[in-house]
């Protein structure tokens, strides 16, 4: 509390307009330009609840309809069976749910049938699933939900009956060991034998992207773009005064404002001429917090929002001029640039087919070779932040990540393109590291940013 004096009247006064101006200029100013922050608003339009529910079923029945059987066919499962009790839900049935159910409800079972023509869709339920998926289940008839599942399963005869279960992807390993116990245990056993690990085909639903999610997607990243630009300017930095906390928060309230919601915690942190050395551990997790932002400093961002049931995962950064500068200094345009150069020789190694751990190697070398100093560990996106697929590297596993590495790239898939490129710096005498993180989608062919890449420093003044 201030002492009741003069002096800390003043300052309380101060304080009070100085948090006045702060909150006013951050909601009505207009963002420093990065490469891809044209607008001086956050468009494009943020879609009211109703709008996106509709979008979002939408989305999900094209899916189902129209990207689901090639999977099945694909993985040699004719039938998958979802099973999750309410607030427990597997991640990948939480996908295939209505947009209304934000939760399963009592014990929700879902059951895919590839016909041979078309997946034939079931609920094994107490509620109905809206109308994507046919109520199968009578309890007065047949109380016991399990029965009633063994049932639809004798009446379809499937060859393969896939469930999430999985060793190495999280994502696929949804279903729980009681419901698991609680389903075998109620197959007969000619039924007992086919049950087998749904894990590709999990992972097939969760990374392929389809033509209408890709319709709205780069309008997503550019959202995330946009509030970034906003957050790196002097609208929310007040240099001496501001805090890489205070901008922290400002991301998670500006998301909330903005009706969207972050899947993790924003970070902001600051690489600057002192005598601090770049730890790489505190890069992703140690973070220093409340640094106060000075004239010199290098600020980075890493960010994230969910819209449409889709996510974004963005690093950028900015430069805070000092006094008399009208552009960030050409040894750090020269850092950024090399990490550009990293992103061209990695996503240049893209081919349908090849496996993470290969493109990774690959990457690795021709950056070295070229004078680089490259760190890669890009990961899969869309349903989820860090979602099923290859992984392409970690930060702490530049060889290679058995098995989940292992995993080959399909086409319509979607990548956090995440690496970091180290530079010496002679005129701060140490290393610091551009870590860039950008959206982009493989089509099979190429890989192609989904509202461009960041290649010039943001500017704070």
């Amino acid at each position: 509390m201030l002492p009741k004096t003069k002096s800390g009247a003043w300052l309380l006064k101060c304080t009070f307009t100085f948090l006045f101006l702060f909150n006013a200029s951050a909601v009505n100013a207009s963002p420093q330009q990065g490469e891809k922050t044209k607008d001086s608003n956050l468009s494009p339009k943020i879609f009211k609840m109703q709008k996106r529910a509709a979008i979002i079923d939408a989305l999900l029945l094209d899916k189902l309809e129209n990207t689901l059987p090639s999977l099945m066919r694909r993985s040699g499962i004719d039938m998958w069976v979802l099973i999750s009790r309410e607030y427990n839900e597997d991640p990948v049935l939480k996908t295939m749910l209505p947009a209304t159910w934000i939760n399963a409800r009592r014990r929700t079972i879902l059951v895919l049938f590839d016909n041979g023509k078309s997946v034939e869709r079931y609920a094994v339920a107490r509620y109905g699933v809206s109308n994507l998926f046919e109520k199968s289940w009578d309890k007065e008839k047949t109380p016991d939900q399990w029965q009633g599942l063994v049932g639809l399963i004798q009446s379809k005869n499937p060859k393969a009956i896939g469930i999430n279960q999985s060793t190495h992807f999280a994502l696929a390993d949804g279903l729980t060991v009681t419901d698991k116990s609680e389903f075998v245990d109620a197959l007969p056993s000619n039924l007992k034998s086919k049950v087998t690990s749904a894990e590709n085909l999990a992972v097939a639903w969760l990374e392929t992207r389809t033509a209408k999610e890709m319709q709205y997607y780069p309008a997503l990243i550019k959202i995330g773009h946009n509030i970034i630009a906003k957050a790196f300017s002097n609208s929310v930095v007040k240099p001496g005064i501001t805090s890489t906390d205070d901008v922290v928060w400002w991301l998670r309230n500006e998301s909330r404002r903005l009706g969207l919601t972050n899947w993790f915690h924003p970070t902001v942190s600051i690489q600057r001429s002192d005598n601090e050395s770049f730890d790489q551990l505190k890069a992703f997790s140690d973070r220093p917090a409340g640094q106060i932002i000075q004239r010199g400093d290098l600020l980075h961002v890493d960010f994230g929002v969910t819209y449409l049931r889709l996510n974004t995962d963005q690093q950028q950064h900015a430069y805070v001029l000092k006094a008399g500068e009208t552009d960030a200094p050409d040894y750090l345009k020269q850092a950024l640039k090399n990490g550009n150069r990293v992103q061209d020789i990695f996503t240049g190694e893209f081919a349908l087919g090849r496996t993470g751990n290969e493109i990774l190697k690959a990457a690795r070398e021709k950056s070295i070779t070229g004078g680089l100093k490259p760190a890669i560990y890009t990961h899969p996106i869309g349903y989820h932040g860090h979602a099923a697929g290859p992984t392409i590297g970690m930060w702490d596993a530049q060889g290679g990540v058995p098995v989940r590495g292992d995993y080959p790239l399909y086409e319509n898939t979607a990548y956090s393109i995440e690496l970091n490129a180290a530079t010496f710096i002679s005129q701060w005498n140490k290393e610091i590291r551009i870590m860039l993180e950008e959206e982009a989608f493989f089509d099979g062919k190429k890989v192609k940013y989904l509202d461009g890449r960041q290649t010039k420093f943001h500017l704070i003044k």
